[in-house]
């Protein structure tokens, strides 16, 4: 009996991976929302949200970032090229996040625009990793 395999099936993420990759976008888009919040209202508690938000996307975002590294040596030289723009999408939203964790740590006064403009931003970064991650990778050959 043979085994076949078609390489034109997308191959899912490690479920492990998957998990990490499922917290940013909720947690930056939540985020997102308490900064408009805090721009509506000038509560302060709404800025400590969001900074709280803003860790929570980055630890996992963080293993995320580390999995896809792991991957991106594993595989062999074919296929790379999606791995690495997913890499890339998650560092410059793992990089991003940072700094917008930086900008909420300032007074609450002070992070605004900033803040608001960062959390837009990693927020739809963190969309496009997501929707790369979960799309599913080429196999590639296997037997």
């Amino acid at each position: 009996m043979v085994a076949l395999s078609r390489s034109d099936y997308p191959r899912p993420l490690h479920p492990l991976h998957a998990i990490f990759l499922a917290f940013p976008l909720p947690l930056f888009a939540g985020a997102l929302i308490s900064d408009f919040a805090y721009r509506a209202s000038f509560h302060i508690q709404w800025a400590n949200f969001s900074s709280w938000l803003i860790a929570g996307g980055l630890v996992g975002g963080g293993f995320a970032l580390i999995w896809s590294l792991i991957n991106l040596f594993r595989r062999g030289p074919a296929g790379k090229g999606r791995l690495a723009i997913y890499f890339f999408v998650l560092l410059i939203m793992w990089g991003l996040g940072f700094v917008n964790a930086l900008v909420h740590a300032k007074d609450a006064w002070a992070t605004m625009p900033e803040g608001l403009y960062l959390s837009a931003i990693t927020t739809l970064l963190a969309l496009v990793a997501a929707w790369i991650g979960y799309s599913g990778f080429r196999t590639g050959d296997v037997r």
